[in-house]
Order: C-alpha cells, then sequence, then structure tokens
C-alpha cells in the first residue's frame, strides 16, 4: 500500500473474536503528533468492558490450553505471515499515531519472528522426573496460569504486543492485551489480522483505554491470573499494589531506566560516540533503556565530546515520520513534548554549574511537529534531576570521571537498573566492571538497542521484576505442579 494514512481504520475494541463499541459510549481522539490533526476517534474501554473480556478468555482457557502445540501454533504461524503482509500499513499507523519515523520501523519484522518462534515453542512447557525418593516416582507439570493480562507502552506497542501475546499463547493462557491511549491503532489492527488469522474466539482480547479505569481494573480483576507490563515506574507500583490486594495474581515488570555508559580513553572513540548517540538518538529517545547519562574518562573528553555532537548532529534529521528519509519523529504528544520541553529549561536556568554543549530548544518542522533538538549537557550534578529522572526525549548528559572506581560509582548512584555500557579495549577492566555494574543487561563496545532474542531482558532495582526473552517469557505463563506417584 506504501506509507500514508490506510483508507479505513479499525477503532473499535476486541472482545470475544467481535469488534465492539465500548459499553460506555466514549471514545478518545489520537492525533498526529507531527500534523496535529486528529488520525482517529478511538473506543475506549471501561470496567464494563474488562470484565466481559476477561469472561471471553476464561471461557476461552479450557479449550485452548487442551490444544496441542501444533495445535495453538498453526493459527500463530498464519498472524505472522499477516503481519508481514501488513508491515507497511502498520509502520503508517504507528507514524501517525505517536510518530516512529517509518525508517526506523523494525517492529513489524520483530513480531513476524516472535509469532513465528512461538507457534512452535509450545513444546518447551514440560516438567522434570525425579526417582530420589524410595519407592516414588516423583515429576514436575508446567500447566498454563489461566487468563493472562498484558498492558503496553506507547513507545514500542506492536513489538510488545507481539512479545506479550506469543508467549503466553504458546504457553495455554488465554490474553487480555490493553495498549496505551497514546498509540493504541497497531494493536487493533493486529486483532484484525487475528480474526483472519482463526483463532478461536475469546483466546485473544484487544482493548483501547487509559490507565483509569480499564488499566486498574484488569489489575484488580479476580479472573486475570498473571499480569505483566511494560511502562513508567509510578504506575509499576500500582500494579503491583493491586494486583497484592486482589488475588496475588503473578506480576512481571519492566519499567523504566537511566542508563549509564562508561567510555574509556582506550576505546575507539568514533565508535563509542556512534553507539552512544544511536541509543539515545532512537525513537526521539523515547525508550527505556536509552543511554541517557554518559561517563567519559576525563583524559579523552574533549575528544569524545566533539565526536558525540558530530554524529548527533548528521544522524537526526526530523520531519514527517510517514517520510523515509525522516530519522528523528516527534515527541510523541504534547504532554510528552511540554515534560522534555520543562528539562531543558531545567537545564538551560540551572546555576549549578550544568552547561547546554548543544541543542537545548524544542523545534519544529514547516511549523509542525512536536520535536526536540538534539541536546548535550555537560557538568550536571549527580544529584540535579536531569541525571536522576527519565526525560524520554534525545537529551543526554555527558560527565566526566577519573577513575574506574568513580565511573562504576556514579553509573550505578540511581533507583534503575536496566542497562549499562562500558567502551574500552581492555577486556579484564570491562568484564570487571560487567560484573559490578547493578544492571540487568551490560553491553561491552556495544550499547542499547543492542540485545540478543535468546538472553533474558529485564532490570535491576526499580527497572522491575522478571524476564523476557526466548527460553524465559513462556515461563511467566507457567504454574508448576508437583506430581507424586507411590509404587507398591
Amino acid at each position: 500500500m506504501g506509507y500514508g494514512k490506510p483508507d479505513y481504520i479499525e477503532t473499535r475494541l476486541f472482545i470475544n473474536g467481535e469488534f465492539v463499541n465500548a459499553k460506555s459510549g466514549k471514545t478518545f481522539e489520537v492525533k498526529s503528533p507531527y500534523s496535529h490533526q486528529k488520525t482517529a476517534d478511538v473506543q475506549e474501554a471501561s470496567v464494563e468492558d474488562v470484565d466481559a473480556a476477561v469472561a471471553a478468555a476464561k471461557a476461552a482457557f479450557p479449550a485452548w490450553s487442551d490444544l496441542t502445540p501444533p495445535e495453538r501454533g498453526a493459527p500463530m504461524k498464519r498472524l505472522s505471515e499477516l503481519i508481514a503482509k501488513h508491515n507497511e500499513e502498520l509502520a503508517s499507523l504507528e507514524a501517525l499515531s505517536m510518530g516512529k519515523p517509518v525508517s526506523s520501523f523494525f517492529d513489524g519484522h520483530a513480531a513476524v519472528h516472535n509469532f513465528a518462534h512461538y507457534a512452535e515453542a509450545g513444546y518447551d512447557a514440560k516438567g522434570k522426573t525425579s526417582l530420589n525418593t524410595t519407592n516414588m516416582v516423583t515429576m514436575t507439570w508446567r500447566q498454563p496460569f489461566g487468563v493472562a493480562a498484558a498492558i503496553i507502552p506507547w513507545n514500542l506497542p506492536l513489538l510488545f504486543f507481539s512479545e506479550k501475546v506469543a508467549a503466553a499463547l504458546a504457553a495455554g493462557c488465554t490474553i487480555v492485551i490493553k495498549s496505551s491511549e497514546k498509540a493504541p491503532l497497531t494493536s487493533l489492527k493486529v486483532a484484525e489480522l487475528i480474526r483472519q488469522a482463526g483463532f478461536p474466539k475469546g483466546v485473544v482480547n484487544v482493548l483501547s483505554g487509559y490507565g483509569n479505569p480499564s488499566g486498574a481494573a484488569l489489575s484488580a480483576h479476580p479472573d486475570v491470573r498473571v499480569i505483566t507490563f511494560v511502562g513508567s515506574l509510578p504506575t509499576g507500583k500500582k500494579i503491583q499494589e493491586a494486583a497484592s490486594k486482589s488475588n496475588l495474581k503473578r506480576v512481571v515488570l519492566e519499567l523504566g531506566g537511566k542508563s549509564p555508559l562508561l567510555v574509556f580513553d582506550d576505546a575507539d572513540m568514533d565508535k563509542a560516540a556512534q553507539r552512544a548517540q544511536m541509543s539515545i538518538g532512537q525513537q526521539a529517545g523515547q525508550a527505556c533503556f536509552a543511554s541517557s547519562r554518559v561517563y567519559v574518562q576525563e583524559t579523552c573528553a574533549d575528544k569524545f565530546i566533539e565526536a558525540y555532537k558530530k554524529v548527533f548532529k548528521e544522524s537526526m534529521k526530523i520531519g514527517d515520520p510517514l517520510d523515509p528519509n525522516t530519522t528523528q519523529g516527534p515527541q510523541a504528544d504534547e504532554p510528552q513534548y511540554e515534560r522534555v520541553k520543562g528539562f531543558l529549561q531545567l537545564g538551560r536556568d540551572a546555576t549549578d554549574g550544568t552547561k547546554v554543549a548543544m541543542g537545548g530548544n524544542m523545534q519544529q518542522h514547516d511549523g509542525k511537529g512536536f520535536f526536540t533538538e538534539p541536546t548535550i549537557f555537560t557538568g550536571v550534578p549527580e544529584n540535579a534531576r536531569l541525571l536522576k529522572e527519565e526525560i524520554f526525549g534525545p537529551v543526554v548528559a555527558i560527565n566526566t570521571f577519573k577513575t574506574e572506581e568513580e565511573a562504576l560509582a556514579k553509573a550505578n548512584d540511581t533507583e534503575y537498573g536496566l542497562y549499562s555500557s562500558v567502551f574500552t579495549k581492555d577486556i579484564s577492566r570491562a568484564l570487571r566492571i560487567a560484573k559490578s555494574m547493578e544492571s540487568g543487561q551490560i553491553g561491552i563496545n556495544c550499547s542499547s538497542p543492542t540485545y540478543a532474542p535468546d538472553m533474558p531482558f529485564g532490570g535491576y532495582k526499580q527497572s522491575g521484576q522478571g524476564r523476557e526473552g526466548i527460553g524465559y517469557s513462556m515461563e511467566n505463563y507457567l504454574e508448576e505442579k508437583a506430581v507424586y506417584i507411590q509404587l507398591n
């Protein structure tokens, strides 16, 4: 179809295999963060809609969980193929809703891979046997929890949709998934494809709406047995609390990050600058694992900063996210734009030694868009908000260090621990730092978004709990049962 606004955009809720309007009759508006024009009016899920979706998933669970892995995998294979066919439409929908440039839309290919993989992964849900107890054969079974719920963010909606849904279905769970009100359109498009792929009714239910009421209702629902969430730390805490107060459902959380990146003076400066910029530049800085805190050894700081400025300036081309030549899209919406704007103002007005080394202002393209200038701050005090809080924009703070010990202390001085990076040619130093870094992911001579799909993804400290990835995600949806057989 090429890139552009589709002739028809699905805006209804997907419950029990059918598209339906919200019971309350409420809708919410989705606007392009580039043109500021309305893209669609989307149905807003209420508590009643959540109840209906959970009831449909609960009713579908016995038959779905009784299917063999190949039987559950067959519609997932078909869905994978359908997503591949609609990749350009999906890219356009994300550009129109949250401003992601089509040039950087890898999400469709990732979704294709996720559903294709989990279509054949069901046999991994198996237990163990033991003869270690006298006159007994003992074993464990791995069985699906039942109804799963997922609440996904606006920055990578299709990627997280596929990761959550595919693993849950392969494990034998049914699922209710709620997208963000900022970016609901790709989830609803995939719901169309789910119906075409032939999934039984109720196995996958897709809701659109706000954290309150629909997200809160899912978190507290007594028939949801496991819930997984990607988003902010404050919301993650609310979900954990609601889960605890309701039915002690299992909770998997991927929360925020304030990722450090260390550069030693023996590193390849150009490579380090390019990888560091790529990390903060992706999605206009709207990624939880973006390297927003950079620490450079004093002896090479000037050289690194100049290299960083050069690649930052050259790599970030603002424009219409539907234009394949655009590499930097706008911030996702006006509230996000105002948040980043406030942090830039904070840095410009600081009297604590903070300096603007590059950028520092908001900008527009042909009078349009919630754009941020690629921005570098230097000399930021370690206790400043610029170094403690997520900004979610193309904004980086670059400070210096003298020794390895000082670098580690500064890097770990945060309540987040999602991703850390170190650039050095000394492998012993790199491994010492990797051991001491308080992060779930460590990049050595690489940075986020570098990852391996068969490695566990998750955070230390308040960056979350649980791990996801091939070989890990299905475990989140499986309960373990011990079975004892007495021999005569």
